[in-house]
């Protein structure tokens, strides 16, 4: 159940989201520290696509986006979004957008826009599992490990975020045991989210990078808490088919079909509670074992 915490720290992402025009294509984001020292993935992703739809016409709706993590955000410092203005056609948008932090880009997105049209429609089937009704939330199943989590992260996972989240198959990152490299995720907004459709899609966008790459490590017995492991996201890619709200319960469903070159490849599909297909992502990022690393610099 939702409180007046998890309704505010909402509204705070909604506006954090929203961002500072600077001049015609410049803007300006807030950073938030997330816990760990450095911004989280979604985040830039978020403000990213929020800079490019403010210079799109509202009917056009983005439907796709390819994006490259390229360094570490700070925490400490405002993010400033440099849009360029690709192309503007009949029918579709491009636009392209960097973050830059003190002078260098920390993060890459093209975007493409399309006017609403209809046209052939078919789905991939939603897998049968369990609806969200009755599952615990991993806010609940934090606090009953609450010994276990580590005192720097307790602030952060043990408070109310902007989205109830709800595991089919929980999973504990503090004591991984290997498992197949797949899992379900429900969540939504602890709140009402303006009816405009673009804000819903970065809302979703900045939700996307939470619980996917580490589906990559499942099989393996160990997750990104993990103290040799390095853990950070390469590239994210998003397409959005139908529309959806996201203080209405969705679903990701995400598999990894790869791990290789201490790179993990992870795929998902968002499914809303009628069972329609509305997004889709994939992701590649780094999940380098610096123990392999440190028996290979011994060898050599």
């Amino acid at each position: 159940m939702s409180t007046s915490e998890g309704v505010r720290r909402l509204g705070e992402l909604v506006a954090m989201l929203g961002l500072e025009r600077i001049e015609e294509n410049l803007f300006r984001g807030q950073a938030q520290d997330p816990g760990w020292g450095r911004l989280y993935g979604g985040h830039v992703l978020g403000q990213a696509l929020s800079a490019v739809a403010q210079t799109v016409p509202a009917e056009r709706q983005v439907h796709s986006l390819h994006s490259y993590f390229l360094r570490p955000g700070r925490v400490d410092t405002p993010v400033v979004y440099e849009v360029d203005r690709i192309r503007d056609g009949g029918s579709f948008t491009t636009r392209r957008v960097v973050a830059i932090q003190r002078g260098k880009a920390i993060f890459s997105l093209s975007a493409s826009f399309q006017i609403e049209e209809p046209g052939l429609d078919h789905q991939a089937t939603m897998p049968e599992q369990p609806g969200p009704e009755g599952l615990v939330s991993e806010l609940e199943l934090a606090r009953r490990i609450a010994d276990q989590i580590p005192p720097a992260l307790q602030a952060v996972v043990l408070s109310e975020g902007p989205f109830e989240v709800r595991a089919v198959e929980p999973f504990n990152p503090l004591r991984p045991t290997p498992r197949p490299p797949h899992r379900a995720i429900w969540f939504k907004a602890r709140g009402p989210v303006p009816d405009d459709p673009a804000v819903h899609r970065y809302l979703l966008a900045y939700a996307s990078d939470s619980h996917f790459l580490s589906t990559s490590m499942f099989p393996h017995g160990t997750s990104w808490l993990q103290r040799q492991m390095q853990v950070a996201s390469v590239d994210h890619a998003m397409w959005f088919h139908r529309p959806f709200r996201v203080d209405e319960w969705l679903v990701h469903v995400i598999d990894s079909p790869s791990a290789s070159g201490a790179r993990g490849l992870v795929r998902g599909q968002y499914f809303d509670q009628q069972g329609r297909l509305v997004a889709s992502t994939t992701q590649e990022g780094l999940i380098r074992d610096r123990s392999l690393t440190a028996g290979q610099a011994a060898e050599g």
